[in-house]
């Protein structure tokens, strides 16, 4: 799944407003500050604060392990 660019540089998480790992092939956004990750439901992000799940301790290191493994990026303007 991907989301358009545009609206990539501008998505944020809804509770701290600071950047998200997008996380295409599983379809989330993830805030790990919050450990909250949030649907992209047939391309449409779901940014409500009541349908965020919380992650747990193990969930959280299998996705920070992989965005600094496979170098997923953070939302927001594109570095450079």
């Amino acid at each position: 799944m991907t989301l358009d660019p545009l609206l990539l540089e501008v998505l944020a998480c809804p509770i701290d407003k600071a950047p998200l790992l997008w996380f295409a092939d599983e379809g989330i956004l993830y805030n790990p500050r919050l450990r909250k990750s949030y649907p992209v439901v047939d391309g449409v992000p779901v940014l409500l604060v009541e349908e965020a799940s919380d992650v747990a301790d193990a969930e959280h290191e299998r996705l920070t392990v992989k965005a600094e493994k496979e170098g997923v990026r953070a939302t927001g303007p594109a570095p450079g």
